[in-house]
């Protein structure tokens, strides 16, 4: 069996078909309509003309998305960048027209799926994964199931305020913190550079080469992370934490990160008036790019009852 799988994002849609064994036996993508000029007319277009080109090979259609998501009607409350989306009952509308079963899901949420699935949460009980792009994605499983809450918005990481004198900024919340937007700003403030003109390859080249002033500020940025992935792993009792996401395929970030949360627990106030304060276990994430892909696949499969 073979079904078609979409991961929409802000910049570009992939799609690949897949079996139940995630083999990617053909793959593709799809600028997305411009979350400011697109429509919602013009996204299904662009989906629907990719399907067509599958219909005759494929048992259903598994879609990734940004927003907080009714997984279970397929109905888009919010959609994230894709805001012409809002309010769409998007599986709904596909099945409609191609009589195959639908199905939607956060897209961070399909990042903890597949990682739960057959990545670096497989065979744990309660886990996060947590994935750095421009703001921090990811999800929670705790007791084995992906954990979502009453209104969808279960690790929504990005939504938490970090910064008290900052509540009322974007540069107060862990989506801006703990994003490529929170290292570049912590490297610049070093540097005297524009923010703006950096790209994460162009800075761990720096941070590789010795550059110390790159090197502070991704110190600076993993004492933060390592703080809220501490606080997690407080709240949570977690077996492990999986970071994934674009900069976390360096493996100076992880250097960096074991470094924070080990001088974080070594400097802890309560260290001595707590038995036992846990330490996070971190990791990094199994899949990459295709994390969603592989998710949105699992999330299918499990609601059709086919996930193994």
């Amino acid at each position: 069996m073979a079904y078609l799988v979409f991961d929409a994002g802000g910049t570009f849609t992939k799609y690949a078909l897949m079996n139940e064994k995630t083999d990617i036996l053909e793959r593709g993508k799809f600028i997305t309509p411009d979350y400011t000029s697109g429509t919602k007319e013009a996204f299904i277009c662009m989906i629907s003309d990719v399907i067509e080109g599958y219909k005759d090979r494929i048992e259903g259609i598994a879609i990734s998305m940004p927003g907080m998501l009714d997984s279970d009607a397929g109905y888009c409350v919010t959609a994230g960048y894709l805001a012409y989306l809002c309010g769409t009952a998007l599986a709904e509308i596909l099945c409609e027209k191609y009589k195959f079963p639908v199905t939607i899901e956060n897209d961070g949420k399909c990042a903890a799926l597949a990682e739960f699935w057959k990545g670096s949460l497989r065979g744990c009980t309660n886990g996060a994964v947590l994935v750095l792009g421009s703001g921090v994605g990811g999800g929670l499983i705790i007791d084995k199931k992906l954990y979502k809450g009453r209104r969808q918005t279960a690790g929504e990481f990005s939504y938490v305020a970090v910064e008290e004198e900052q509540k009322y900024e974007l540069d107060g919340y862990w989506g801006m913190k703990s994003g490529f937007q929170g290292f570049a700003k912590r490297v610049a403030f070093y540097t005297g550079e524009d923010w703006e003109k950096y790209d994460g390859r162009q800075l761990f080249e720096r941070a590789m080469s010795g550059d110390e002033k790159v090197l502070k500020g991704l110190k600076d940025f993993t004492d933060s992370l390592a703080l809220q992935v501490c606080n997690l792993n407080m709240l949570l009792d977690l077996d492990v934490v999986a970071v994934g996401g674009g900069i976390s395929c360096q493996p100076l970030l992880h250097e960096y990160l074991e470094k924070s949360i080990d001088e974080y627990m070594e400097n802890h106030p309560m260290r001595f008036l707590s038995p036992y304060i846990p330490r996070p276990v971190v990791t990094n994430c199994k899949f990459y790019n295709d994390a969603n892909l592989i998710g949105a696949l699992y999330h299918f499969l499990n609601k059709k009852g086919g996930a193994v």
